[in-house]
């Protein structure tokens, strides 16, 4: 397998993943996973972090982007640290359907399980505290009208960008899930996931002084959709 790697050192590494690759294995799939390409590159991590071989958090298998991979025991437990205490600012940008009627937005609504789906319903079970910021950058007129936005997920919950977006009538283009499912038009079609793309994730070091950000140029496919459905962008 061949993944791009964005940064290197002798504690972690930094991967551009691609859309459409799942990190972990499920029952009804047989593909390789992010894990697999992890245990041929890592072999040693195994020695500290078996299941995972040192990846600290999950992109959904759509979503293209940085994700960040321990390589000891220590900056692994340092890395979860970070992640459990919300110090790693995350930032993603998601193409959504309609216009942002706000320049910022903070959207705080627990999550929880309702059925098989997550959900922010006041009956769903096991409900956590989730919180997302939102920043419009522009506002794209084609067949629909569509908002562009840098997303900062505060919390880490799953699906918690797509279910926060759709919840404000926001819904990500392309999400067969959360997003819209009827009267789609015929220039989203084109789009075969969901407009969600990690940008960059930002953390101190340990020495506490040394701030870095690792930084992931926005997927061909999505940078192509674009233009596609505004040449100007």
């Amino acid at each position: 397998m061949k993944i791009p790697i964005i940064f290197e050192d002798e504690n972690f590494l930094a991967l551009n993943k691609p859309a459409n690759l799942l990190v972990e294995p499920t029952k009804n799939s047989q593909k390789k996973t992010l894990i697999d390409f992890l245990k041929e590159k890592l072999p040693q991590n195994k020695k500290f972090d078996s299941q995972r071989f040192g990846l600290v958090h999950r992109l959904d298998k759509e979503t293209s982007g940085v994700l960040l991979v321990a390589k000891n025991k220590s900056f692994f437990n340092y890395l979860k640290k970070l992640f459990k205490e919300r110090k790693i600012k995350k930032e993603y940008l998601a193409l959504v359907y309609g216009w942002a009627n706000k320049k910022r937005g903070e959207i705080n609504l627990p999550i929880g399980w309702g059925g098989k789906l997550k959900t922010t319903d006041k009956k769903a079970r096991k409900r956590k505290p989730a919180l997302t910021f939102f920043e419009l950058i522009k506002k794209i007129k084609g067949q629909e009208k569509y908002s562009l936005l840098k997303v900062f997920p505060k919390t880490g919950r799953t699906n918690q960008i797509r279910i926060h977006l759709a919840k404000i009538g926001l819904p990500i283009v392309g999400d067969k899930v959360y997003g819209r499912k009827k009267s789609l038009p015929e220039e989203t079609r084109k789009l075969k996931r969901q407009f969600l793309h990690c940008l960059a994730l930002e953390f101190l070091l340990p020495n506490k002084k040394t701030k870095i950000r690792i930084e992931s140029d926005l997927a061909k496919d999505l940078k192509e959709f674009l233009k596609m459905i505004n040449p100007e962008t």
